[in-house]
């Protein structure tokens, strides 16, 4: 009896590979004072493209977070139950340090390798990542009160993953999440209607009533969140459970059916009465909580960036392994060129990240004229060029995610359609960072708002472009260009997007020159700056050297190989 059932030409599966193997990330890890960082770097590469976090990942995202308002007897308890493999999951990252240890431990470097891991186990599951981002930005935020940094700093940055509703103060470590917006403003926060009353002890506490839109991670342990005082809109930090072991009057409402980010939950929650601590003085809430946005920012950035590299990764071992037309799909020339153009994406992505991580790194502190490090980099002119490198990056690299992870599927054909090849999860993911802590026209105008009321953020940025000047005529003729651009004022808010995605092109060039790969760093030139490119993925000019930049982009170890 003819058998039905023989598979051929199918990609074996991608299972035990090292994740962090990556030419791009490596290099900025050493570029950035962080290849002290590289075993530990490598252990979470190899835990990431391994069968059994590829399970967690799997689990977490086919049976999302439920929400439970009240127990079997009709009390109200307000929880989330999650799969286990939910925790698992947030276990490593919290025990790698993800959340938090770049403020625990101030060696050089320290964001860099958190950045580097961060973009490595993210490409598991990217939806744990947002309570582990919350925590690590809810700290510069909490330090505008040095008392509720003191008492709260040290359980964020614990390495101890301590899940479960209890007083804050009694557990091992704690997780943060962010609650901010509200249905009739979105971002614009000014416009929040929740209230805060003075207890009137003058112990700094407040009594919280309102209505968020979306709150992060509802099960973490304390919250950073807004609200109109007396003086003014103002950040709270509010607990869910209080010292006497009573949950704090935070009522979760419902649950966000989301596109993507299905393994963690969002929440509309109501405040009735909830107690908060004053961070930071009244009528200073966007002021305090920016600090922890603009470190949510950066990891948006990274999240994109690693997710580009799973597109990449997938795509290609897909194209290694099948067949087509008579020869192997990735030696099609245009086939080749697809690949060679989403390899180039997110290589500059991936730089250019980096780079921004070691800026926080090296101008956390600083201020005009000091030095970090031993490089001797002016700290001050660090801290300048995050300010607007932050939000051009942010804006560009985050709109260029969902277009790379659609022609990453691509590749794929009908299996990428399907859901057990991961890419629908990519795909859905990879909308939500351009919408998360400001969407595309909240960065672009951001970006002119920093030029605007801090014009040596454009020098701080020229300096960093110029340090590749000769490189390349394409880029030192792109940069000419992007100096007119900012020099012309007319209709600047219309041009906003047209002028920030000119500045992210031209750092990224940059970037690439003074610390990528040649071949990587003449296609992006060729095709972003000089315009012999086409607009889809795939349409890099003749001339590219298409075999060195797959070589580069090419996964390792475990069962990836070309059969």
């Amino acid at each position: 009896m003819p058998t039905t059932h023989e598979v051929t030409n199918q990609p074996p599966p991608l299972t035990s590979y090292d994740v962090s193997a990556y030419p791009a990330l490596l290099e900025s890890l050493r570029t950035h004072g962080a290849g002290w960082a590289e075993d530990e770097v490598r252990e979470l590469g190899l835990l990431a493209g391994g069968p059994e976090a590829q399970e967690w990942a799997r689990c977490v995202e086919e049976q999302p977070p439920v929400l439970r308002t009240h127990d079997r007897y009709g009390h109200r308890i307000d929880e989330v139950d999650f799969h286990p493999h939910w925790h698992d999951l947030m276990r490593t990252a919290v025990g790698h340090g993800l959340h938090a240890a770049p403020w625990r431990r101030r060696t050089p470097g320290t964001h860099v390798a958190r950045a580097a891991k961060l973009f490595v186990w993210g490409q598991t599951d990217a939806g744990h990542l947002c309570p582990v981002s919350m925590t690590y930005a809810a700290v510069p935020a909490l330090r505008t009160s040095p008392d509720l940094a003191a008492a709260y700093e040290p359980l964020l940055t614990s390495a101890a993953y301590d899940f479960g509703l209890r007083p804050p103060t009694t557990k091992s470590g704690l997780i943060a999440g962010m609650s901010m917006t509200e249905k009739q403003g979105g971002s614009d926060v000014r416009a929040n209607a929740t209230r805060a009353v003075p207890s009137g002890d003058g112990d700094g506490l407040y009594a919280l009533t309102g209505h968020k839109w979306f709150t992060s991670a509802p099960m973490s342990d304390v919250f950073l969140t807004l609200a109109q005082a007396p003086g003014g809109l103002s950040c709270f930090l509010v607990p869910r459970v209080l010292p006497d072991g009573t949950r704090n009057a935070i009522r979760l409402m419902r649950l966000k059916d989301k596109l993507g980010n299905r393994s963690n939950a969002s929440a509309e929650i109501e405040y009735e009465g909830a107690v908060g601590h004053l961070v930071g003085d009244e009528g200073a809430g966007v002021k305090t909580i920016i600090k922890m946005v603009n470190m949510t920012r950066l990891d948006c950035a990274l999240a994109i960036a690693g997710g580009m590299r799973l597109g990449v990764v997938q795509a290609l071992h897909h194209a290694d392994h099948r067949r087509a037309f008579g020869a192997r799909l990735a030696d099609q020339p245009l086939m080749a060129n697809v690949l060679a153009d989403l390899a180039v994406e997110a290589e500059a992505a991936t730089v250019a990240s980096m780079r921004l991580a070691a800026a926080v790194d090296r101008g956390e502190t600083g201020t005009a004229g000091e030095t970090n490090g031993a490089d001797g980099t002016d700290a001050g002119q660090e801290a300048l060029f995050r300010r607007i490198g932050l939000a051009v990056t942010k804006y560009w690299v985050c709109k260029r995610g969902p277009a790379h992870a659609a022609e990453a599927l691509e590749c794929l054909g009908g299996n990428g359609y399907v859901e057990e090849s991961g890419m629908p999860r990519l795909y859905r993911e990879a909308p939500l960072p351009s919408i998360w802590e400001g969407s595309g026209n909240v960065a672009a105008l951001d970006a002119l708002r920093a030029m605007a009321r801090r014009p040596e953020t454009v020098t701080a940025f020229f300096a960093e472009v110029d340090a590749a000047a000769g490189a390349d005529a394409r880029l030192d003729t792109a940069i000419g260009r992007l100096r007119k651009d900012l020099a012309d004022v007319t209709a600047v808010e219309y041009r906003a997007r047209r002028v920030v995605e000119s500045m992210a092109l031209v750092l990224q060039g940059a970037l690439l020159h003074r610390h990528g790969d040649a071949a990587v760093a003449d296609a992006f030139c060729a095709s972003r700056l000089d315009g012999d490119g086409g607009l889809a993925f795939g349409t890099l000019p003749p001339g590219v050297d298409t075999d060195a930049i797959l070589k580069r982009a090419r996964p390792s170890g475990g069962q990836y190989g070309r059969s």
